[in-house]
């Protein structure tokens, strides 16, 4: 760092202290520490200025100054986005971590989420309403962070992605002012919030749709890798299609034996238990399971075994493609990446988008995919320190590559890191000049960059934003 910035950034964290609570304005020692830690310790991003915010005026107060000391931003939620975006390198981070109260209106059926609540934080708040929500697969990941950027999890079959159920925002614009808005008012910001994820604005809470689910049947089948090539091909009935209520996540993992296994871990959640057991039964019958742990479950221990999983502090790289069905090539390059593991914590993992979700009209938000498909991520994860970290990297380039004569066009967005811009420039299909639009109205500086949005429908856009350098969503 110059000693020209670090003399701004000084300067700028006077300021701070001066609207906001000295000891909540951060440049070294353990509350730094905390807040400049996320989950993927390959991260190396350092910001200048934690901000630890105790509510929107906090928030409110940090984005300004950024803005006034020409400093990038960026906002850290649970801190779970692969590619660190939740953290600006020698900027300023708006760190929302301790803010995860959930408020919960069993009459209404509905929960207001704090800006840095988790996933699990909001389902283990509605459990004991017997109800829950539709959140994504990692409890440890922020539940606005997922719900402005998709949310496929194993509720969306049934209710939708987590952001085809958030009711409202409360945001904080790039000028200061302070706006909820819904389906009612300032509809266009609603609208691209649910998809194009924190490009507009920072979401200190929302309203969230609850549901009464009060069991779910759950678990994980593990098959043995001789029977891939069979399970993969059965498989191709299930995902993704079937049932609303059956939402089916597999894909590869190192087994219990030290050799790749196919993994299915499906989910019922609907009311009658006796069909959820047959469907269960059927994915079972795929092939001759290792393993097959299937009973009644909950969100919350849904959720931490996907935590347990994947903690927080390895290194991770994720690619991302989305393919319409398990075909014969999506098989062949999901057979070839087992074969090919470099660790064993790394993982292929396929998530499934049908039913409900697959309904919502592509325009009705901003996220525009809902032709039924699978969202594949090459998930490689290593140890700090591991010497081999380029060949894992390179392993899921590589099933990335693979996948890509078979791939839709575009991708998740959140998923997609910043040097994606092929996927990119096609993530939002004709919702781009709608998005685009929204972002000139909202954000026309530019300060706020959760993910990049392509220039016009097609077009690579003029800059991905650098990771450490982008307002993270999670």
């Amino acid at each position: 760092m110059s000693p020209s910035t670090s003399k701004q950034l000084d300067r700028l964290a006077d300021t701070l202290r001066r609207t906001v609570d000295a000891d909540r304005v951060v440049t070294s020692g353990p509350d730094y520490d905390a807040g400049a830690t996320v989950w993927n310790g390959a991260v190396p991003h350092r910001p200048g200025v934690i901000v630890r915010c105790t509510g929107p005026a906090d928030a409110r107060a940090a984005v300004l100054a950024a803005q006034e000391f020409g400093l990038p931003l960026s906002v850290r939620g649970g801190g779970h986005d692969w590619a660190g975006r939740a953290l600006t390198d020698g900027g300023v981070t708006v760190d929302l971590s301790g803010l995860r109260h959930v408020q919960v209106d069993p009459a209404a059926a509905v929960a207001q989420v704090a800006g840095g609540a988790t996933a699990a934080d909001l389902v283990t708040a509605a459990q004991p309403f017997g109800m829950t929500a539709a959140a994504g697969t990692a409890g440890a990941a922020g539940m606005v962070g997922q719900s402005l950027g998709g949310g496929y999890g194993p509720l969306s079959g049934r209710f939708g992605l987590a952001l085809d159920n958030v009711l409202s925002a409360d945001v904080v614009l790039p000028d200061g002012s302070l706006v909820t808005t819904d389906a009612e008012q300032e509809p266009d910001l609603f609208w691209a919030l649910r998809g194009g994820g924190g490009n507009f604005g920072l979401v200190t809470a929302m309203r969230v749709r609850l549901h009464a689910v009060p069991t779910l049947l759950s678990g994980t089948i593990l098959f043995p890798w001789t029977q891939a090539a069979t399970v993969l091909a059965r498989l191709e009935e299930f995902v993704p299609d079937g049932p609303d209520e059956l939402t089916v996540q597999c894909g590869i993992l190192d087994g219990p034996e030290g050799a790749p296994v196919v993994f299915v871990a499906p989910t019922w959640s609907g009311d009658d238990a006796r069909a959820g057991e047959r469907a269960l039964a059927q994915l079972q019958a795929l092939g001759e399971p290792l393993v097959a742990r299937l009973c009644p479950t909950s969100m919350p221990d849904l959720l931490a075994g996907t935590d347990a999983r994947f903690p927080f502090g390895r290194h991770v790289e994720i690619r991302p493609r989305i393919v319409a069905a398990l075909d014969s090539s999506v098989r062949a390059a999901l057979h070839d990446a087992g074969n090919a593991l470099t660790s064993p914590l790394s993982a292929v993992s396929l998530h499934s988008l049908h039913g409900a979700a697959a309904r919502v009209p592509a325009t009705a938000t901003a996220f525009a995919n809902r032709t039924p498909h699978l969202t594949a991520e090459a998930i490689a994860v290593w140890e700090p320190g591991d010497a081999r970290e380029h060949e894992h990297r390179a392993w899921a380039r590589s099933l990335s590559a693979a996948l890509r004569p078979a791939a839709l066009p575009g991708g998740c967005p959140d998923l997609l890191g910043p040097d994606e811009t092929e996927q990119v420039a096609h993530a939002y299909g004709l919702n781009a000049e709608r998005l685009l639009a929204a972002k000139r109205r909202f954000d026309p500086d530019d300060v706020f960059r959760a993910t990049s949005l392509p220039t016009r429908p097609g077009t690579p856009p003029d800059r991905a934003p650098e990771a450490g350098s982008s307002v993270n969503r999670s």
